[in-house]
C-alpha cells in the first residue's frame, strides 16, 4: 500500500509504550480508584435509604458519580490504548496479556455498577427530591433515571457478580477467539500474475475489483477459507448467543430484542415503523440490483457482483488526495468539522494501511484522557474507502462535540442509534459533493453506484442481518446450531430481503463469520441501529439543505447531547416523530431519487 501513501496511527501522547512506567502507573491508579469507589459506595449504601434527607442523598450519589467519571476516563483510555495494538496486530502477545489483566478490572467495575444500580433502584422513591438539589447528581439526571429503569432487570448482586466474573472466560473469551481467528486467517491468491498471501480484509475488498473473474475467484477463495474455520466460529457464536439468552431470561427480559431496544433508547413502535418502511423499500433496491445486473450483462446479480464498480471512472485516490477531498467538503458544512478532520490527518490519528494481523472493517475509538480519537480503516484507494474515512471522522467529530461541551463520561454514553448520526452525516456530505462534482455520465454512474451500494447494505442487507440474528437467538434457546444450520439461516434471510435482484445460487452464507458484532455479548442486534443512523442522519441532512448554516449550531448541540436523552426526545427538537412511518419513508425517498437517476443513466 505504499503507493497509496497510507498511514499508521500514533498513541505515544497517551502512553510512550505498553511497557512504560506511565502505563503501569495508570493501571495501578485504576486499581486504587476502584478500591476507593468500592469502600465509599459500601459506606453510602449502608447509611442511606429513600427516607434519607434529599441533600444528604444528593451528596452521597454525587460522590459516587464523580468517582465513576474519573474511573471511566481512565479505564476507557487504557482499554482503547490496548485495543490500538490488538486491532492492528493480533500477534502482539504483550497487548493480549495486558488486555486479559485489564479484563479483570472490568469485572470489578461491572460488579460496582450492579451495586450502584441496585442502590439507585432502592432510592427511586426519593429520586425526584434528590434531583432538585444542585449537585453532580442533578447534572446526571437522565443517567440516574435510566439507571432506575435498568435496576428493574437485575439479578441479585451475587448472581450479577458471578455473571461478570464468568464473562471473562465465557462470552469475552469467545469474542477474542473470533477476532484472533478471523484476523490471522489468510489465503494464497493469484493476482496480476503473482501469487501473494492476502489477509481476509484484503480478500474481501476484491469484491470491488473491476474484473468479474477476480471478484468470483475472491468470493470462492473467501468461502473456502471461512469453511476451514466454520466449526470454530460456530462454537463462538453458539457460546455467546447461549450466554445472552440465559442472562436475558434471568433478568426478566421478554426476548433478546428488549435489552437491545433499551440500549438503543428506542421503543418497539419506533423499530416497527422503521423496519416497516425499510421492508416497503425493497422494491426500490430491487430495481437498482436489476439495473446493475443488466449493465453487467446478466439477468440477476451474483454476490460477487453486488460491489462491482460501474461507470467510466477508474480514479484511485492516494491517501493525501482523499485527505484534501474530505477536508474541502467538510469545510463547506462547518469550520468546526474541517478543523477536527485536519487534526486527525495531521497528527496521525488514522491507521489506514492494510496488513496481515490487522482486523478488517473500520472503526473510531475515543481516548478521553487526552480528549482525542483514533480511526482504523483498510484504505485501498477506492471512492468507497474515501467515504469510509469520512464516516469514521464523523464519529471523531461527535466525540469532539461532547468534549468541547465538557460532557462527562456518564453524560457521553450514546446509544448506537444516535452514535451513527454524525458519521452518516459526514458520509452524506462527501457523497453529495462527489455527485455534484461528477464530470460526465460515467463518473456520475460510478458515484451513484458507490452510494447505492452503501445504502443497499444499510437498508437491505442489515434487514437480512436482523432477520438472521433474531432467528439464531430463537433457535439457540432450543439447541446449539451447526455451521450448516447457521449458513441456512443466513441464506434464507438474504433471499427474503434481496428478492429477485440477487441470484439465489450465489449468496453469501458465511456473512456471519466475520461480522464482529455478532460476537459481542453486549451488542446484540447491533445491526438495526445502523439503519436508524442512516435514515435519521439523512433526514437531518434534508433539514440542513433547507436551513443552511443556521442548522449547524443546533446540530452540534444535538451531537453533544446524545448521551442525555432518548432518541425520540432529541428528534423532537427538529420536529421529527420517529414513531411514525412517514419520517422513515421520507428519508428513504432520497435513496429512491438516486435509484431513479441510476436507472436513467445505465
Amino acid at each position: 500500500m505504499t503507493d497509496l501513501q497510507t498511514t499508521r496511527w500514533d498513541l505515544t501522547n497517551v502512553y510512550p509504550a505498553l511497557d512504560s512506567a506511565e502505563y503501569q502507573a495508570d493501571f495501578i491508579k485504576l486499581e486504587h480508584l476502584l478500591d476507593e469507589l468500592q469502600a465509599f459506595m459500601t459506606e453510602q449504601t449502608a447509611q442511606t435509604s429513600a427516607e434519607t434527607d434529599p441533600a444528604h442523598l444528593a451528596s452521597a450519589v454525587s460522590g459516587v458519580i464523580d468517582r465513576m467519571n474519573v474511573i471511566s476516563t481512565l479505564m476507557h483510555t487504557l482499554g482503547s490504548y490496548l485495543h490500538s495494538f490488538i486491532s492492528t496486530d493480533s500477534y502482539n502477545k504483550a497487548a493480549l496479556r495486558a488486555q486479559s489483566i485489564l479484563d479483570q478490572q472490568d469485572v470489578r467495575a461491572d460488579k460496582l455498577i450492579v451495586q450502584f444500580k441496585t442502590w439507585i433502584g432502592r432510592l427511586s422513591p426519593a429520586l425526584a427530591a434528590l434531583l432538585e438539589q444542585p449537585s453532580s447528581a442533578q447534572a446526571h439526571a437522565f443517567f440516574l433515571e435510566e439507571t432506575v429503569e435498568q435496576s428493574k432487570h437485575l439479578m441479585s448482586e451475587a448472581e450479577e457478580g458471578l455473571a461478570a466474573e464468568l464473562n471473562v472466560s465465557g462470552a469475552t473469551a469467545w469474542e477474542k477467539l473470533q477476532g484472533t481467528v478471523t484476523s490471522q486467517l489468510s489465503v494464497d491468491f493469484e493476482l496480476d500474475g503473482e501469487v501473494r498471501k492476502m489477509s481476509m480484509p484484503a480478500l474481501i475488498n476484491l469484491r470491488y475489483h473491476p474484473f468479474e473473474s477476480v471478484r468470483r475467484r475472491g468470493y470462492e477463495a473467501e468461502n473456502q477459507a471461512w469453511a476451514s474455520v466454520e466449526e470454530t466460529l460456530a462454537a463462538c457464536l453458539n457460546g455467546i448467543k447461549g450466554t445472552v439468552n440465559t442472562l436475558n431470561q434471568r433478568r426478566s427480559y421478554a426476548d433478546a430484542l428488549e435489552p437491545a431496544l433499551n440500549q438503543a433508547r428506542i421503543d418497539r413502535p419506533t423499530l416497527e415503523a422503521m423496519l416497516g418502511a425499510m421492508h416497503d423499500a425493497f422494491p426500490i433496491f430491487e430495481r437498482y440490483f436489476l439495473a446493475k445486473a443488466r449493465r453487467l450483462g446478466k439477468d440477476k446479480l451474483a454476490w460477487w457482483d453486488l460491489f462491482a464498480p460501474l461507470g467510466g471512472s477508474t480514479r484511485s485516490f492516494t491517501f493525501p488526495e482523499a485527505r484534501e477531498f474530505i477536508l474541502t467538503n467538510f469545510a463547506s458544512f462547518a469550520p468546526e468539522l474541517e478543523a477536527l478532520a485536519k487534526r486527525a490527518f495531521d497528527n496521525p490519528w488514522i491507521d489506514a494501511e492494510q496488513r496481515v494481523g490487522k482486523r478488517g472493517g473500520a472503526f473510531c475509538m475515543s481516548l478521553p484522557a487526552v480528549k482525542e480519537s483514533r480511526v482504523l480503516c483498510n484504505f485501498d484507494g477506492s471512492l468507497d474507502q474515501v467515504f469510509t474515512v469520512a464516516h469514521e471522522l464523523g464519529h471523531a467529530f461527535h466525540n469532539e462535540c461532547m468534549y468541547a461541551k465538557g460532557k462527562t463520561p456518564l453524560q457521553r454514553r450514546t446509544p448506537m442509534t444516535l452514535a451513527e448520526t454524525a458519521s452518516i452525516m459526514c458520509e452524506t456530505i462527501v457523497t453529495e459533493a462527489a455527485l455534484q462534482a461528477a464530470r460526465g455520465t460515467p463518473e456520475e454512474v460510478s458515484i451513484l453506484e458507490t452510494s447505492l451500494v452503501g445504502a443497499s447494505q444499510v437498508i437491505v442487507d442489515i434487514y437480512s442481518r436482523f432477520l438472521f440474528e433474531r432467528e439464531v437467538f430463537e433457535r439457540r434457546q432450543v439447541a446449539e446450531l451447526s455451521p450448516d444450520e447457521i449458513n441456512e439461516i443466513m441464506e434464507r434471510a438474504q433471499k427474503a430481503t434481496y428478492g429477485a435482484g440477487l441470484d439465489e445460487r450465489y449468496l453469501q452464507k458465511y456473512m456471519w463469520t466475520w461480522k464482529p458484532h455478532y460476537y459481542s455479548a453486549g451488542l446484540s442486534f447491533y445491526n438495526f441501529p445502523y439503519s436508524f443512523g442512516q435514515l435519521f442522519a439523512t433526514g437531518l441532512y434534508a433539514i440542513y439543505q433547507q436551513r443552511g448554516a443556521d442548522f449547524v449550531p443546533d446540530y452540534i448541540n444535538l451531537l453533544a447531547s446524545t448521551g442525555e436523552a432518548p432518541a425520540a426526545d432529541l428528534a423532537a427538537r427538529f420536529g421529527i416523530d420517529i414513531r411514525t412511518r412517514k419520517f422513515w419513508e421520507d428519508s428513504l425517498k432520497i435513496c429512491e431519487k438516486r435509484v431513479d437517476r441510476f436507472c436513467e443513466l445505465v
